[in-house]
């Protein structure tokens, strides 16, 4: 079924692993989770999260890396070939889908990926310690004064995505993720050691079970697990592409969701514990970056040099993220189009920062816009290439999934994405319309 077998792809199963973990791992990872894990029961809420990501987001990492490997191409490519076949009428549009989905995420992440730049060089400059966190935030986001730092951010990740995969996409991110790792253990060590630190430990990891009775926290553990891995229908079927038949997908896609696990549980040992040490709100959500840590910073001993070290490795984890959102929609121009990796990527970037200037000057635009696609859109295009792969498609699903694979899956893969995980992304619509939502 390939369509494309001119193409670039990466240049080691630990590039394509460590790239995969680099799209996942953004900022809902860092300040969802760790209010989630202590207000839906501490350990306990491991348990639901674990059975989610360990069963339904692992099937659809599986799903959208042998979609992309079976086609050589991205989602609207193996969408219209699937429906050509079937002789099924609006592939045109529905392939869209999913593209549009990583595009719009991408717009309204690469404004927070801005503010996230400007606080660094806050932080570098030592104006973050003297400024008033709560009145700088609400007077600069959503201002003309945060475009130049949104064009900053596009900027950076149209420049890696422009190099290609092996040398652009993959390269970054294996110096980008061990140095986050890193960065990560030198904050958790000053973290935990705070005087009043025990009080957060102790909320995160002290299990309150009477929260496993309540709906409420098996619906954010579920939403928790979805969005966690990055499932859009995609970026990682794009990701997926780029692999040859020796990838172990199977066992790349337990991988991927276990050191996503471990670095939102990292993130969540940094935060709590010092945010509980100095007597803050841990459920401030994106506030929690922007407001709450910076005035941590300020009274936290060597705290200048902890937030020069804390954005720096936000940074690491926010560019990683945005360079995936970014190569979906660059790969869909570049295939349908037949246009050159370079005039793609300024194409797309060039529509996404003139869309997405409106969204950092008027915060009530941006929250509509991102609700819209993380609610809705996103998790829409999830669900399509998951149809396409699992119903729609004429060929062995099992021959393309076990490629490479130490250990193989058997029909039970096929009949549970089937019968439970496209139930499953549908239901996550309907929850995220209810809750306003869960991801």
């Amino acid at each position: 079924m390939s369509v494309n077998n001119k193409r670039e792809t990466f240049s080691s199963k630990f590039g394509f692993l460590i790239s995969c973990v680099g799209a996942a791992l953004g900022l809902g990872n860092i300040w969802l989770f760790s209010y989630r894990l202590g207000a839906y029961g501490g350990a306990a809420f491991l348990i639901p999260y674990f059975i989610f990501i360990f069963i339904l987001g692992t099937t659809g990492l599986i799903t959208e890396f042998s979609f992309g490997r079976l086609f050589k191409a991205g989602a609207p490519t193996g969408i219209r070939e699937i429906f050509r076949s079937r002789k099924l009428k609006g592939a045109k549009i529905i392939s869209l889908i999913p593209v549009l989905g990583v595009a719009g995420v991408f717009m309204f992440y690469s404004v927070v990926v801005g503010w996230i730049l400007k606080y660094f060089i806050l932080s570098v400059t030592g104006e973050l310690m003297t400024l008033d966190a709560t009145a700088f935030f609400n007077q600069f986001a959503g201002s003309t004064s945060s475009v130049i730092w949104l064009i900053i951010a596009m900027l950076t990740t149209v420049l890696i995505v422009k190099i290609g995969v092996a040398k652009g996409i993959e390269k970054l991110n294996k110096i980008a993720m061990p140095l986050l790792l890193i960065l990560f253990i030198i904050l958790i060590i000053r973290s935990v050691t705070l005087p009043g630190a025990e009080v957060g430990i102790e909320y995160l990891l002290k299990p309150r079970w009477e929260y496993l009775l309540k709906v409420d926290t098996w619906v954010i553990a579920l939403g928790q697990a979805f969005f966690s891995v990055s499932l859009s229908g995609c970026s990682l079927v794009v990701y997926g592409s780029y692999t040859n038949d020796g990838y172990d997908i199977v066992s790349a896609s337990f991988q991927m969701a276990i050191f996503d696990t471990i670095a939102a549980l990292l993130a969540s040992f940094i935060i709590v514990p010092a945010t509980f040490a100095f007597g803050f709100d841990p459920a401030s959500g994106p506030a929690l970056l922007f407001i709450t840590l910076p005035a941590i910073f300020k009274v936290m001993p060597y705290g200048n040099i902890m937030a020069i070290i804390f954005f720096l490795s936000i940074i690491f984890a926010a560019i990683s993220s945005s360079i995936g959102m970014l190569e979906g929609p660059v790969e869909a121009l570049m295939t349908s189009r037949h246009l050159s990796r370079a005039k793609s990527t300024i194409i797309i970037s060039l529509i996404c920062l003139l869309l997405a200037i409106p969204l950092a000057v008027n915060m009530e635009w941006f929250n509509l816009f991102a609700d819209f696609i993380t609610i809705i859109l996103s998790p829409v295009g999830t669900m399509i290439t998951a149809i396409a792969f699992f119903y729609l498609y004429k060929g062995d699903i099992l021959d393309e999934v076990n490629k490479g694979a130490k250990y193989s899956l058997g029909k039970s893969f096929v009949y549970f994405g089937k019968l439970i995980f496209v139930p499953m992304t549908i239901l996550v619509i309907l929850l995220g319309i209810i809750y306003g939502g869960i991801g």
